[in-house]
């Protein structure tokens, strides 16, 4: 399983995902699923993936082939015009993939290929952007109504970013915000797991002005866990206590 997010924030964009990957309680891997290409004072593009690593690992060398061949017109990476046509162009890159691989499995390869891609970045001249690529080749893309976006294991660290988000936060507040999304879902679920890895791109800079690995001997992170979780055990011994009588039984 996977964790990652991507958030817009007035600022820029904050990025993390996790980096486990398991087929089993006997089997955990490490694998990177946070990818970065860039041109100095143009462009930056970041893609987070989530699913069959044999398929995101595809999409993610066929796109690092052809980033290697400037002129290349089938060159999405560097050479798309807008971040709407990066995520088209990633989008059916994913598309053909798991549709080869589950045409030469037959029926007994569907739903094995399946997997999911966050697309962020800036071109120059234009505004940072946020994608959510669908298996199916499609996509959505963040807004006010919608500033982030999770795939892999969402379900425990998205209460944490809903309440906690504020458009106009500091990228440092997006990053703690994050870091305590991710601890929640660590706490929740092992299929989750560390190292993890944080990208800070600032609006209008065009490079990632922040990158860090998050280890298990993180003091930022481990500070992040415990106080997080002594604040909860704080704000529910504050909540006012429930009663078996209320003077009407």
């Amino acid at each position: 399983m996977t964790y990652c997010v991507g958030m817009v924030l007035e600022k820029g964009l904050v990025l993390m995902s996790d980096t486990r990957t398991n087929s089993g309680v006997d089997n955990i891997s490490v694998f990177r699923k946070m990818f970065t290409w860039q041109v100095p004072g143009e462009r930056i593009i970041t893609v987070m993936t989530a699913g069959n690593l044999a398929t995101t690992q595809a999409v993610i060398s066929q796109l690092e082939e052809r980033s290697k061949q400037p002129d290349d017109r089938d060159n999405a990476i560097l050479k798309s015009p807008t971040m709407f046509q990066v995520a088209t162009e990633i989008g059916k890159l994913l598309r053909d993939i798991i549709a080869d691989r589950q045409g030469a499995n037959g029926d007994r390869g569907r739903g094995r290929f399946t997997a999911s891609i966050i697309v962020a970045g800036q071109i120059a001249g234009m505004e940072p952007r946020l994608f959510m690529v669908y298996p199916e080749g499609n996509f959505i893309e963040a807004s006010l109504d919608t500033p982030f976006f999770q795939i892999g294991e969402t379900k425990y660290g998205r209460p944490i970013i809903i309440r906690g988000y504020d458009r106009t936060m500091s990228l440092e507040d997006g990053v703690k915000l994050l870091m305590v999304s991710f601890d929640s879902t660590l706490k929740a679920n092992l299929s989750v797991g560390l190292p993890l890895d944080l990208q800070v791109i600032k609006r209008d800079s065009f490079e990632a002005g922040h990158q860090h690995r998050v280890t298990h001997d993180d003091p930022y992170f481990q500070a992040i866990s415990s106080s997080w979780g002594d604040a909860l055990k704080n704000a529910f011994h504050s909540l006012p206590d429930y009663s078996f009588y209320h003077g009407d039984d």
